[in-house]
């Protein structure tokens, strides 16, 4: 994967808490998603996915961070001491979630996608059936 997960930092704490992220080449961060899901004792993912979050669309360059915090605030990037560039997003999130030793952050990389717009019929018109 071109970008890797770091580490997550002050978890628990709503204010602080987020995933810290690295670009391992040049990439598109909106190929990717975080979710937040359960491990096993032996540090295993279960597979239940509680809440995910797809990164806004944006270039990343090799080196750049992305700091994923579970907050509300305004996207915004510096350059850090690495002369690389940091980019701060939102998860937008009332409350911090990786908040026990259960908790386990995973990046998915999502090359391609597809979607289908979910309509309901106009009163009146017949159900399809």
């Amino acid at each position: 994967m071109r970008i890797e997960i770091r580490s997550v930092h002050h978890r628990g704490n709503r204010g602080k808490e987020y995933v810290s992220l690295k670009a391992n080449a040049d990439c598109d961060a909106g190929a990717y998603i975080l979710a937040d899901s359960t491990c096993r004792s032996d540090g295993e993912i279960t597979g239940s996915l509680r809440r995910t979050f797809w990164l806004p669309s944006r270039r990343i360059a090799k080196g750049d961070y992305i700091h994923v915090y579970t907050s509300s605030g305004s996207n915004t990037s510096f350059t850090n001491r690495s002369r690389t560039t940091t980019h701060i997003v939102y998860w937008g999130l009332p409350d911090a979630i990786w908040k026990d030793d259960t908790s386990c952050a995973v990046l998915f990389d999502i090359g391609a996608w597809q979607y289908c717009p979910v309509q309901m019929p106009s009163l009146g018109a017949p159900l399809l059936t």
